[in-house]
């Protein structure tokens, strides 16, 4: 029998696809010529700024709102010029937004400029902080208005519907109803949607103040003089000591949802009937989870290459631009072999990393399958998932335990310098190299999570896993503390966005126009 929470999760989805958009509405409409070239360079630079795919089109929406801002700090009429961009780079199919959505994200761009302009006195740093995070939530908002997420909340919620009522928490750990949910909606996000922190902070948002998407002047003002505050709240949220716990746990069993999303969505129409029984369905995921690994496979080679190409093109950059000029002519230690290697050894070692990543084995599909099937179905037996904390330790065992990890940094990062050392590296030489390998640890171990997405199975521990974490774990906490910070400085997509990109988009905007003045004087000669 087909679980009420399954019932649930079938109706919203036939109502998704009963609900279709007004043919009436007139479209948006960008020239092809224009869009063409616009979408190459997109899907250049792509390569050189390489993110996860997912995330694509709303980190473009970002980066292109930023810019946009930086020339008209009030905000007015960017909407228009900001959504004709996004469609001719490729983020939004062409005639397929209604005009109408002009002005609505107009109104977001202004609610937010409005909360900016309104902020209270704030040292410099603080609202330059405000400003960049401000404008992450305005980006997630402007791409939810555009391609509303409507799939992924039905998934999420049927997820958290199920989740909710098998996760246990042990009797050493006191947090209340509220928080939990909390937690699990957070974990939800991350686990099976791949949402980063600035789309799970919009949409925790909207948690706290459910009113936010038509959201008044009293309460645009509210949270502007907050702001600060609010911002630090929803930052906790991302530190609670319940948040790994229930990541890794809902990590592991994610798979079951994608692939019942998947059959949905393959047969919209039958699937009430194809899922009334179990003996129908099984080869339904069988196929779903078959096609999933193939995408799996060929993302994987993607992010392999692409990962590899975005290293390079970093290193040869700051090569050329900071260590070239300063070995030549400051410390006078100049060496084609260190050249080389400064630049090629990064770049191999992602390859590397990507390239030793496994699928999972064959019995995970029938493992896949029998999660699946749990969550279908209506059983008498109750699922149930415990999730304790870990024994708090004495300051003693946990000075020791300190200490060892400390140890662990300096034998790491020892060895590295050692080597470099050997080799004749100049001081500034050995920073970016070792900077560059933190950067590729923290990448390669994202990379080989997300490979992870289809395995259910807990991960094997080994003595090589043991000695490979004691060793490169070091570089890959380092390198995800570096990540937060150097984004912001890349050298490379500083020089794509504010000197590249701007005369490029006047350009294309021009060719859109040339296009479009050509086109009315063939007009006129018919």
């Amino acid at each position: 029998m087909i679980s009420h929470n399954t019932q649930k999760f079938l109706q919203k989805f036939q109502d998704y696809f009963t609900t279709k958009p007004s043919e009436k509405e007139s479209k948006i409409h960008v020239d092809y010529i224009a869009s063409r070239v616009a979408s190459f360079y997109e899907k250049i630079r792509s390569i050189v700024d390489y993110q996860e795919e997912h995330l694509l089109r709303k980190n473009a929406i970002e980066r292109m709102l930023k810019r946009r801002l930086i020339i008209k700090k009030d905000g007015k009429n960017i909407a228009k010029p900001l959504i004709y961009e996004l469609i001719r780079a490729g983020h939004f199919p062409n005639d397929t937004i209604p005009e109408r959505k002009i002005k609505e994200v107009d109104i977001i761009i202004n609610k937010y400029i409005l909360i900016l302009s309104n902020l209270p006195s704030l040292k410099k740093n603080e609202k330059e902080e405000l400003s960049d995070w401000t404008t992450g939530l305005a980006s997630c908002e402007i791409e939810e208005k555009l391609a509303p997420p409507t799939k992924d909340e039905i998934l999420a919620e049927y997820m958290y519907e199920i989740m909710e009522k098998r996760i246990l928490l042990k009797d050493n750990i006191k947090f209340n109803k509220k928080e939990k949910g909390i937690q699990l909606f957070v974990a939800i996000q991350k686990a099976l949607l791949r949402a980063d922190e600035s789309l799970i902070t919009y949409r925790l948002l909207k948690l706290y103040y459910p009113e936010w998407t038509n959201a008044s002047k009293d309460l645009i003002f509210e949270i502007a003089h907050n702001l600060h505050s609010l911002k630090k709240a929803l930052k906790k949220q991302f530190e609670h000591p319940l948040g790994p716990k229930l990541f890794n746990l809902l990590n592991r069993y994610n798979t079951p949802y994608f692939i019942l999303r998947d059959v949905i969505l393959k047969y919209p129409k039958q699937i009430q009937e194809k899922i009334s029984q179990p003996e129908s369905l099984e080869p339904l995921i069988e196929e779903a989870y078959q096609n999933r690994y193939q995408r799996s496979k060929a993302k994987l080679g993607r992010a392999a290459i692409y990962s590899t190409i975005s290293i390079f093109a970093t290193k040869m950059l700051l090569a050329f631009a900071i260590e070239i000029p300063l070995d030549i002519y400051v410390i006078s230690q100049f060496s084609y072999i260190n050249l080389a290697i400064s630049i090629l050894f990064p770049p191999l070692l992602m390859f590397f990393i990507i390239s030793t990543i496994r699928p999972p084995p064959a019995e995970n599909a029938q493992k896949v399958m029998w999660e699946a099937m749990k969550i279908v179905y209506e059983s008498k037996k109750k699922e149930a998932y415990e999730i304790k904390l870990g024994k708090k330790r004495g300051w003693l065992l946990s000075g020791i335990i300190g200490l060892a990890y400390l140890i662990t940094f300096i034998i790491s990062f020892g060895i590295l310098f050692w080597i470099l050392l050997q080799l004749n590296f100049s001081i500034v030489s050995q920073i970016i190299f070792v900077a560059f390998i933190c950067l590729i640890g923290f990448a390669g171990a994202k990379i080989r999570q997300r490979a992870k997405e289809l395995s259910v199975e807990k991960e094997k521990e080994s003595g090589l896993i043991f000695l490979m974490d004691f060793f490169f774990l070091p570089f890959v906490r380092v390198g995800k503390w570096l990540s937060a910070r150097l984004t912001k400085i890349n050298l490379v997509i500083l020089l794509l966005t504010f000197v590249w990109e701007t005369p490029f988009q006047i350009f294309v905007e021009f060719l859109e126009n040339w296009s479009s003045f050509l086109k009315e004087k063939k007009e006129e000669i018919h």
